[in-house]
């Protein structure tokens, strides 16, 4: 077990993070803008930031962060469906709870922070998908 960890903290991960820093101002600028500027709801503002970013992420972490050179159309499918679960257990796991951590604050306030909540479970659930499903084949590194 420990060594599976150990095998995840790798140069892969550091590239992981630097494309996360820029999913994550670009997906803030989505997402807080559309629920607290245009008025859309919580889930209209997560889903929108996860549609556009996850585009922006697929391309970004295939050739930068795994340089994953197999089949194009079989990891944008584990990619699409890596997204779809990541995305439907984090915000199924922070949206209850922050509800419940904050439940004298008011619903803007309780959306925001579970948006922020979700944004830090997604991307410990997407590290661990597409490293291990949808770009787990070999990489140019690794041929």
């Amino acid at each position: 077990m420990g060594r599976m960890i150990t095998g995840l903290i790798d140069e892969k991960l550091l590239r992981f993070i630097i494309v996360g820093v820029i999913n994550t101002l670009v997906g803030m600028a989505i997402m807080f803008g559309l629920y607290n500027l245009a008025g859309c709801s919580y889930w209209v503002s997560s889903a929108a930031n996860y549609t556009l970013t996850s585009i922006l992420s697929y391309v970004l972490n295939k050739k930068f962060t795994f340089r994953h050179s197999g089949d194009v159309a079989g990891s944008a499918l584990r990619f699409a469906v890596n997204i779809a679960v990541c995305y439907f257990l984090a915000y199924g796991i922070a949206k209850p709870l922050t509800w419940w951590i904050l439940s004298g604050s008011t619903p803007k306030v309780q959306d925001n922070v579970a948006m922020f909540v979700g944004m830090v479970f997604f991307t410990g659930f997407n590290y661990l998908g597409q490293r291990l499903f949808a770009f787990a084949s070999k990489t140019k590194e690794e041929k």
